[in-house]
């Protein structure tokens, strides 16, 4: 986690993920020491030749636990200035500076709950910001249960929290707490992303592949997750499209095939023989293909497309792994997840 260098003007990210060169670590502690000073002071650091570079500045918000810790660190590792918790009221300062430093281009800085009823004056700071840089807001949001276990693993206690005691109930109450007080931010971004399925390394692969400079602008810049289910567990949560494929012939009356998988090759070659099932994922492959340009256009940067079956085992599993593989020949980033595929 990026370590929290406090001013009196808030808390600087400081020092460089380990193993980075010491190139890259020399030019982040000039940034950061550039950066506190000028701040502190309300100096303005103007560009030099260089000056003209694209600049942009990430504000980085949303529900503890969530993972901005991770995404911060994952900002600082593209070479973006970090800061963790700077005060709203030096937001536009340091808009400015950024806006106008020789060494400064990028940037990325917290905003989350420790900020109380502060907050509600984000959406007209924002508007502030915008005048003197390109800014956009990222908020990472997790499912209910996802936080609550996330906390638990850690062991630390909700920033909301006020003691230790049903740790189960008093996480949840808090975590309601703080949506609602993060409700202007999260009504103003940019980017809503939901970590729920996300580890600690996919978090990090998805913000450098949005945010890596020079691939923001590709057409391609959306990750697709493409999860197989079983009707009779439910749909899942937080899936944007749903598929039914309990129209195919079921490989589970094959007795050979019945305790096997759809990503066994028998399986996927008795499923993939009828031509229902290529029809079907012909005509999938292309409404996704028309689809998924007009989500990018939208600012859609994560799509979750559920697959389903009976039990979520054999075609279901096929189908979301054929459709992974289409959907990488047509240059997008998608990955496969099965929820109730036994192990």
């Amino acid at each position: 986690m990026t370590s929290a260098m406090k001013k009196k003007t808030g808390t600087a990210a400081k020092g460089s993920s380990v193993g980075r060169k010491a190139a890259v670590k020399k030019t982040a502690a000039v940034k950061k020491t550039v950066a506190v000073k000028a701040v502190a002071a309300g100096v303005e650091v103007r560009a030099g030749a260089g000056g003209g570079e694209p600049r942009e500045l990430v504000i980085l918000t949303g529900l503890s636990g969530a993972g901005k810790a991770s995404a911060l660190k994952a900002f600082e590792d593209l070479g973006f200035y970090s800061v963790d918790n700077l005060p709203l009221e030096l937001i536009p300062r340091f808009a400015d500076l950024v806006a106008k430093s020789a060494e400064i281009t990028h940037a990325a800085l917290v905003v989350d709950v420790r900020e109380g009823n502060r907050l509600e004056r984000f959406p007209a700071i924002l508007a502030k910001v915008r005048k003197v840089l390109p800014t956009r807001v990222v908020f990472l949001e997790a499912a209910e249960d996802s936080i609550v276990r996330r906390f638990s693993e850690t062991r630390r206690p909700h920033p909301l929290g006020r003691d230790g005691k049903g740790q189960g109930e008093t996480v949840l109450a808090s975590i309601r707490a703080e949506l609602k007080r993060l409700d202007p931010i999260r009504n103003v971004a940019d980017i809503v992303l939901d970590t729920s399925r996300f580890n600690v390394h996919e978090l990090r692969a998805h913000i450098n592949a949005q945010f890596t400079r020079g691939i923001g602008k590709s057409d391609r810049n959306l990750t697709i997750s493409v999860t197989s289910f079983g009707f009779k567990n439910g749909i899942p949560t937080d899936a944007d499209l749903v598929f039914d494929v309990r129209f195919l012939p079921n490989p589970h009356f094959v007795p050979e095939f019945r305790k096997l998988t759809g990503k066994h090759p028998k399986v996927a070659k008795y499923v993939r023989q009828f031509p229902q099932t290529k029809e079907f994922l012909d005509k999938v492959t292309e409404m996704l293909t028309f689809l998924l340009p007009h989500y990018i256009h939208e600012g859609k940067s994560y799509l979750t497309i559920g697959v389903g079956c009976t039990g979520g085992q054999h075609r279901s599993v096929m189908i979301a792994e054929e459709l992974k593989k289409r959907l990488a020949v047509a240059g997008y980033r998608a990955k496969s997840a099965h929820r109730d595929m036994p192990r």
